[in-house]
């Protein structure tokens, strides 16, 4: 799993106006090749009376998955100017759609390619650019009387928590990033002097700085 990988928010759109012509830029985050198709499918129902629907999308930590659609539109006019901009804001995990209704000018293959590219960067704006940060579980169970210090030395230093667990004992989730368990295990057995049991569970993402 990546340690981090920039991808968006959520679904957006954002409509420009290009001489006269309309570009609505719609944007989904996925994680298969089937949501994509799906996603780019449902724009194209939606939007059934548009002139054009071009689309593109990438998938897979390492890219593998890249696709691009013309719908139409001169060949490399549209879907790959998507694409690049897809590879240019280093999102990964997202499919884009750009509707087009003409509006009676002729754009010419350069102009088709700015407008398909702006419509592509609205996309973006509209589904909003973040990073994924990958964490990991760590279960660290202790008695109560360590519970206030150990809970104050997470906060100064600033560590992700998740819920925590009352029973004979308190079990804190902690949530550091995945790169710096080892040594956040370590601070944290040092800390409670040896006399907690410490155990990690899952990896997850959360979005950098929330």
């Amino acid at each position: 799993m990546l340690e981090r990988y920039r991808t968006v928010r959520g679904p957006g759109n954002l409509e420009i106006v290009i001489k006269k012509s309309r570009f609505i830029g719609h944007i989904m985050p996925v994680t298969t090749e089937e949501e994509a198709v799906a996603f780019i499918d449902e724009i194209k129902k939606k939007h059934w009376n548009a002139t054009h629907n071009c689309s593109a999308y990438m998938i897979g930590e390492r890219d593998e998955i890249q696709k691009q659609s013309d719908d139409g539109e001169p060949s490399g006019t549209a879907g790959k100017p998507i694409l690049e901009v897809i590879k240019n804001q280093q999102l990964k995990n997202v499919a884009i759609v750009v509707t087009r209704y003409f509006g009676g000018i002729m754009l010419g293959a350069g102009g088709l390619i700015r407008a398909y590219t702006d419509g592509a960067v609205a996309a973006i704006e509209a589904g909003e650019a973040i990073t994924k940060v990958l964490h990991r579980e760590v279960f660290v169970e202790l008695d109560y009387t360590w519970l206030g210090k150990v809970e104050n030395e997470l906060r100064s230093r600033e560590v992700r928590t998740g819920e925590t667990g009352f029973t004979d004992k308190v079990t804190l989730t902690c949530l550091p990033p995945d790169s710096e368990t080892e040594a956040f295990i370590a601070w944290i057995t040092d800390l409670t002097q040896g006399q907690s049991r410490i155990t990690e569970g899952q990896r997850l993402y959360f979005i950098e700085g929330e």
